[in-house]
């Protein structure tokens, strides 16, 4: 049978208060540790993913091919954890790779924090849509019998948070410790087809001046008066703002086939990067792969119990 715990309503708030306090905390250490890099405004037409690709550690020396397919294996393997336990250990080995790379705390911290807006819905959604079972914990808040706070649905909140968090921390090690155009030639070797391989490098590539354009055209709208308010005026020149940049970007597309075909490209690129594993690139995988399979087992044990 279900058992049901009548409280007051205030006793939530440090419920409610923790998950800010932590978001607060990890936005006040980003300020902070950004602002030496702040002084100089970012080139928007420079794709910024391979943030550490010149420096050396294992993870960079890691072959490519290696790289993908264990990371997303072991990616996978968590995903499929069922306990808190285990998905806590996951969680600290992809932040013991993360600091083996060698990537600024600071970079992974922003990417959690994109993360939280939508994480953060879970931890008040799923305790207040699951389905009683019996056996579960819920929190009946006053007299609103049918508002219950199910602390299940409240663990398994917190089981997608860190599941999350931990993907998240690997596709730092993954994307940003090899330029793009490697990254992409060893999927391209894993047998992903050229010309999905040449669309992402190719879109990765114009997303930055896509957006370098669209704050040119906004900075151009702001010097001649242009003001947002609920208008229809704001409207009408929102939109044909959106106009003008899908135009310019169809006008720039054209401009760069032309360039490519006037280089010689066939629908192919030039195939540069040569790959060639050794024994630690071996080792490597099976390590990861290997504690990935075990955390599986451990889960499964403790499903059991």
């Amino acid at each position: 049978m279900n058992g049901s715990l009548q409280i007051s309503p205030l006793w939530l708030l440090p419920l409610l208060l923790v998950p800010l306090v932590v978001y607060s905390g990890l936005r006040m250490l980003v300020s902070v540790g950004g602002e030496d890099s702040q002084q100089e405004e970012r080139d928007w037409t420079v794709p910024q993913l391979e943030f550490t690709a010149g420096k050396s550690s294992p993870v960079h020396r890691w072959d490519v091919r290696f790289k993908l397919a264990s990371i997303l294996l072991f990616a996978f393997l968590i995903v499929s954890l069922q306990h808190v336990q285990t998905v806590g250990i996951a969680l600290f080995i992809a932040f013991v790779s993360y600091r083996i790379a060698g990537i600024p705390w600071r970079r992974g911290i922003k990417r959690l924090l994109g993360m939280s807006g939508f994480l953060s819905m879970f931890l008040l959604m799923l305790p207040l849509t699951a389905v009683q079972q019996p056996g579960d914990l819920v929190l009946v808040f006053g007299q609103i019998d049918w508002l219950g706070f199910n602390l299940r649905g409240l663990d398994l909140a917190i089981l997608i948070i860190l599941r999350a968090c931990a993907v998240a921390l690997l596709m730092e090690p993954l994307l940003a410790t090899a330029p793009l155009p490697t990254t992409l030639a060893g999927l391209e070797h894993m047998g992903v087809p050229p010309r999905l391989t040449q669309l992402l490098l190719i879109t990765h590539r114009y997303l930055f001046l896509f957006v370098h354009e669209a704050r040119r055209m906004q900075i151009g709208m702001e010097v001649r008066g242009f003001r947002k308010s609920t208008s229809l005026a704001t409207l009408r020149s929102v939109g044909n703002f959106i106009g003008m940049l899908f135009v310019r970007s169809f006008e720039r597309t054209e401009r760069v086939y032309a360039a490519m075909l006037a280089r010689g490209y066939q629908g192919r690129w030039p195939q540069s990067v040569s790959f060639s594993a050794g024994s630690a690139d071996y080792l490597k995988s099976v390590l990861l792969i290997g504690l990935g399979l075990l955390l599986v087992f451990c889960d499964q044990l403790l499903w059991k119990k």
